[in-house]
């Protein structure tokens, strides 16, 4: 990623995405600050918001690259993860207090040409292969204790696919790396 995301401006982007949640909760019109002079949130940059309620994943939704700047895709993101994660009901106003929300802001992909120089817990992978998808965030390997095989299986598993999918003529594999941060 080509640019850095300073302590206060995480401290803004978890803020605004605990505010869009909120507002929608409470079925009102949220109130984002302005953002001021040169900041890195005004930069154009793919994000994924995750919600964790007690250690468990609650939903997870993102955009690998994002033409809104940064603050945008985080408060878009948020809703979607606490509201349209398919996976998982629409977050309840008395859940929220529960929730950890974790932003990873997201660097532009690269081609993979040798997947056994993927590095574990630094490269965030996204697989296409037959008409399927699949992304898996750099933080995610390192949070199941997989070694770089189980990874590379299981980023076909993600996408649909069986794993060592990754090596079949066709497939693409790219590799991105994250700023990641989250609430304490």
């Amino acid at each position: 990623m080509e640019f850095t995301i300073e302590a206060e401006e995480k401290t803004v982007l978890l803020t605004q995405a605990r505010e869009a949640i909120t507002a929608e909760l409470e079925k009102r019109k949220p109130v984002f600050s302005q953002i001021q002079g040169n900041s890195n949130l005004k930069t154009p940059c793919g994000a994924f918001v995750s919600l964790h309620k007690q250690k468990n994943l609650r939903g997870c939704i993102g955009r690998m690259t994002a033409n809104l700047p940064l603050i945008e895709t985080v408060r878009i993101m948020a809703k979607e993860a606490a509201f349209g994660d398919p996976r998982f009901p629409p977050l309840k106003k008395e859940e929220l207090d529960l929730c950890h929300i974790e932003i990873s802001a997201i660097s532009p992909m690269a081609p993979c040409p040798d997947p056994q120089q993927v590095k574990v817990g630094v490269h965030g992978l996204y697989l296409m292969c037959n008409g399927r998808s699949g992304v898996l965030l750099p933080q995610v390997p390192v949070e199941q204790g997989w070694n770089l095989n189980e990874y590379l299986d299981y980023i076909c598993i993600k996408a649909g696919l069986t794993p060592g999918s990754y090596n079949l003529p066709g497939a693409q594999l790219f590799t991105f790396t994250a700023i990641v941060f989250g609430e304490e």
